[in-house]
């Protein structure tokens, strides 16, 4: 045996024949949603009930947020520049990271404390996330999830905790959320609503995802926008231009209703 051997557990690749773990790629096909495909790669086993859908209302919920975000600036200068595309998608990809996109992790472990400590002294949830938000202020800590430098309250959160509800994964995780944005509001003195990062960190949570694994949930939902974006600045900008980031006009469609089906 070859000192270099190293084992997987991941995917078996054979002629005719492609196992992610342990289900044939083929048979998933056409079975599976995109979601549940995710959440097979990552945790090995199929979702036991509606998981593959909460992973894709999150990854709709972050695909895009207009011109200025610094992986979006960092893509479409990266193509205005000629380079191919996957060089600016990963130049996209590589400006996520500690304040932008970290946020999700970091809020990941806020609400693990504070689930962790209401289980441990039997405090109830109020106090809990009182305990969470004075910890953290006393040690000049923010807190992220919460506040938006945009929306006053963001619309995603409601329509991702509405789902989770409606899925049966809303629980303890999106409760301390709940408590923490009340008790954050009352010390601070002014509105500081669960933004889509700390809606997505109670719903990771709620489905048992190690924070590590956070960024890779916002990653991948934003490749999508991204490669919107850099096809866009090919196809209508001049090469090499100076990219204003927030002096932007919006062009597209005007606001347009619903007619589709709800997802249930």
């Amino acid at each position: 045996m070859s000192d270099l051997r190293w084992k997987t557990a991941i995917t078996k690749v054979e002629p005719n024949k492609i196992l992610l773990r342990g289900y044939r790629l083929d048979e998933l096909i056409g079975r599976i949603s995109y979601g549940d495909a995710i959440y097979l790669a990552l945790k090995g086993e199929l979702p036991p009930g509606n998981e593959g859908k909460v992973i894709e209302a999150i990854l709709v919920s972050v695909i895009d947020h207009g011109g200025s975000p610094p992986s979006t600036l960092a893509a479409r200068t990266i193509a205005s520049t000629g380079a191919e595309l996957s060089a600016a998608v990963a130049g996209g990809i590589l400006a996520i990271s500690q304040y932008h996109g970290g946020a999700i992790e970091e809020c990941m472990n806020v609400l693990s404390e504070g689930v962790a400590y209401q289980h441990e002294t039997s405090a109830a949830l109020e106090d809990a996330a009182e305990w969470v938000v004075k910890r953290y202020r006393d040690r000049g800590k923010r807190i992220h999830g919460f506040g938006h430098r945009l929306h006053t309250r963001d619309p995603r959160t409601a329509r991702l905790f509405e789902l989770a509800a409606t899925w049966g994964v809303a629980g303890r995780f999106v409760a301390m959320a709940r408590a923490i944005e009340r008790a954050l509001s009352e010390r601070l003195q002014r509105p500081m609503p669960i933004n889509a990062d700390g809606a997505i960190a109670a719903l990771l949570c709620e489905l048992h995802f190690e924070p590590a694994l956070a960024d890779a949930f916002f990653m991948m939902a934003r490749i999508p926008g991204l490669v919107a974006h850099i096809h866009e600045e090919r196809s209508r900008q001049k090469p090499m231009r100076r990219i204003h980031p927030t002096d932007i006009e919006y062009d597209g469609p005007e606001e347009r209703p619903w007619t589709g089906e709800r997802v249930e």
